[in-house]
């Protein structure tokens, strides 16, 4: 038996604590073998996201753009401090009341006004740091609050790498495009489109780009008294959500929310036609406890107003569709984990499928699959969309954009909030002002008052599939700057729009913030992981034709002296933490993984004749030589210097022949006449 006596940790972005048993699985379409690329288990308690503390993930700290959106109804401010890990190895996202009040710039006014937000809550994203295109993603997750109180709009979904999701600059005409072809009368309304002959910023002539939106799972809680009868089959709330948010849309003879769409022509007794069929989009599969969501058909961004954060003329206003199904949720789903997945088929040709656990019951007449009661254990499908389906309704593609994940709880008047509510009502939402109590559903403010309102995940896993002979549709890739489809330097030529807005900009010189490797104050190892144990499973898994043993390592990290952290003469007396080879972050809680995919601007970029140069790994000895020589080079300057001085002295005062003073000292070889 084989035991590792020390092993790196970094390397891709699988999580060690992976099991073994996970780190394949097989597609529930085709049955293809999928390996894992990407995981998190969230096991390492305490982990803090603000930005440049993890290199998967960032927290966000700034309000939502739609909060001061004309007819926006975003009540959150993001805070990165609501983002943690918990003892029993959970990622936690909270909500509560909070009051936060900050200063925004007007630029219509010209002047800086007072913003407010009554609640605070989390978002984290991989935004530039993990992307994918295609594969399965799986997560396991427990839902915020109460099941019957309306008001919460949590949320586990994945956006395309060109869009920044809440910074509404860096999505505009670029949000949820998903077109590859060139129509002259759609060019105005999508910014990167098939139609230019010049894509500028590292963007590939005549290929049309966007950041498209895929809805793995979002929720709506509430009470609504029994069954919506504009569902089929009959959903209430709680339900979920899944969606493709796709553009272009359908422009004419939409279904009308609050009904199903008409798929056939109506005419009345006499024969005359009384409503035409509407124009959706065809062979949806559904499946379970699952409707088509008449609720939400898209979105159309219409001609901006002064004020928003955005700019959008009429010619550049359009109809953006949400393709998407809700499903029967319970209790249970708010009080312990369920786990929720799609299959990602990427590009023309492709598909997307959504699954959900239900469990059998064997009966006289068979076995079938019960759902909606939250304690199902066998995978079964809830909702596939196939690329035909939009290709011959709109032109447009399943998503083939590197995209990120993205888990966030956000609080919006236009989600779950009372729809109606009395003419003497007065639409606030400040749970501490009684008269703005009429604008929440009950229970809602005494709910983030006095209770902990959180989001949990277990876990969060990609796979992709190796053999791109197995699945429909485009490859399998990896990467935020894909050479197909680049990203980077679109990103940087724009680097404004994916910043924060004043005063928060001032803070930030680029939109994410470097890794901080230790340097975190601490006063004892414990608080740079020093005491946390772990086990390598990825080793262990690679190991193939080996026995290892699951050996444990103990400590991250450990709290030391600033000069021991490399900070040589600093007069500050604090003990800062230095992470251990493999782990990463101010206090060393995150594993260093690697992103070694393909990118496009390197591969595009001129090759340097340093590039193969190695990252050199400075020892404590090495560190000691530099010092010395950076001593006996001070030394012999400042020798220098003073014998010159000498020099120009001698020869001012005593008129001593300058050509007998040696550089090595003052040597005098005669004396004065």
């Amino acid at each position: 038996m084989l035991v590792l006596a020390s092993h790196k940790v970094s390397g891709g972005f699988i999580d060690m604590d992976t099991p073994i048993a996970a780190r394949t699985t097989r597609s529930l379409i085709d049955g293809s073998v999928y390996n894992l690329v990407m995981s998190d288990e969230f096991n390492t308690p305490g982990r803090t996201f603000k930005d440049g503390h993890d290199p998967i993930w960032t927290a966000l700290d700034k309000s939502d753009d739609d909060s001061s959106s004309a007819g926006g109804g975003s009540l959150q401010f993001y805070n990165s401090s609501f983002v943690t890990t918990t003892p029993d190895g959970m990622l936690k996202i909270k909500a509560a009341v909070g009051k936060t009040e900050w200063n925004r710039y007007d630029h219509v006014k010209k002047e800086w006004k007072n913003e407010k937000s009554y609640f605070n809550s989390g978002m984290m994203q991989s935004w530039e740091k993990f992307c994918f295109t295609g594969g399965i993603v799986e997560i396991d997750i427990m839902f915020p609050g109460e099941a019957f109180i309306g008001g919460l709009w949590p949320a586990v979904w994945m956006l395309g790498n060109l869009g920044r999701a809440t910074y509404e600059a860096s999505t505009n005409n670029i949000w949820p495009w998903s077109f590859d072809k060139c129509d002259r009368k759609l060019q105005d309304k999508q910014t990167i489109s098939a139609c230019n002959t010049l894509n500028h910023f590292g963007m590939n002539p005549h290929q049309g780009r966007g950041a498209t939106e895929i809805d793995l799972v979002e929720v709506m809680t509430g009470d609504s008294g029994g069954p919506f009868d504009q569902t089929d089959p009959p959903i209430s709330l709680p339900y979920a959500d899944f969606t493709l948010q796709v553009a272009p849309g359908v422009a004419d003879n939409r279904p009308q929310s609050g009904s199903l769409p008409a798929r056939k022509d109506t005419v009345n007794k006499h024969g005359l036609l009384q409503f035409r069929a509407q124009t959706w989009y065809d062979d949806l599969v559904l499946g379970g406890n699952t409707s088509i969501n008449p609720f939400f058909y898209g979105t159309y961004l219409d001609e901006t107003k002064p004020g928003e954060p955005v700019t959008r003329t009429k010619k550049q206003a359009f109809q953006a569709d949400a393709v998407g199904v809700v499903h029967q949720l319970t209790p249970a789903h708010f009080n312990r984990t369920h786990t929720f997945r799609v299959e990602w088929q990427p590009g023309r040709g492709g598909r997307l499928d959504w699954f959900v656990k239900a469990h059998k019951l064997e009966t006289k007449n068979g076995t079938s699959s019960i759902e909606g009661d939250g304690l199902g254990d066998d995978w079964v499908p809830a909702f596939s969309l196939k690329d035909e389906s939009l290709e011959n309704l709109m032109g447009s593609q399943i998503p083939i954009e590197p995209s990120y994940l993205i888990m966030n709880i956000a609080i919006s008047s236009t989600w779950g909030f009372p729809y109606d509510v009395p003419s003497w009502c007065k639409r606030c939402y400040d749970c501490n002002d009684p008269k703005c109590a009429c604008a929440f559903h009950p229970g809602f403010c005494n709910m983030l008052q006095h209770s902990d309102t959180a989001m949990y995940l277990d876990f969060v896993r990609v796979y992709q599939s190796d053999d791109q002979t197995a699945h429909v549709g485009g490859n399998h890739t990896l990467g935020c700057d894909p050479p197909e489809y680049p990203t980077k330097e679109w990103i940087e030529g724009h680097e404004y729009r994916y910043m924060r807005n004043p005063p928060f900009v001032y803070e930030d010189k680029k939109p994410l913030r470097k890794v901080q490797r230790g340097g975190g104050v601490c006063r004892h190892d414990s608080d740079c992981g020093g005491n946390i144990t772990h086990v390598n499973l990825t080793a262990v898994y690679q190991s193939t034709g080996r026995r290892m043993k699951e050996e444990k390592q103990i400590g991250r990290g450990k709290c030391v002296q600033r000069q021991l952290f490399g900070i040589l003469f600093s007069t500050e007396a604090e003990n800062v933490c230095k992470c251990n080879q493999g782990f990463t972050g101010p206090y060393c809680m995150a594993q260093d993984h690697i992103d070694d995919t393909p990118k496009a601007k390197e591969l595009n970029a001129p090759t340097s004749p340093f590039a193969t140069i190695s990252n050199l790994q400075v020892t404590p000895f090495m560190w000691a030589i530099l010092i010395t020589l950076f001593l006996v080079v001070s030394v012999s300057t400042i020798l220098q210097v003073m014998s010159k001085r000498s020099i120009k002295k001698l020869e001012e005062v005593k008129g001593y022949d300058a050509g007998l003073v040696q550089n090595s000292g003052i040597i005098m070889t005669g004396a004065p006449a």
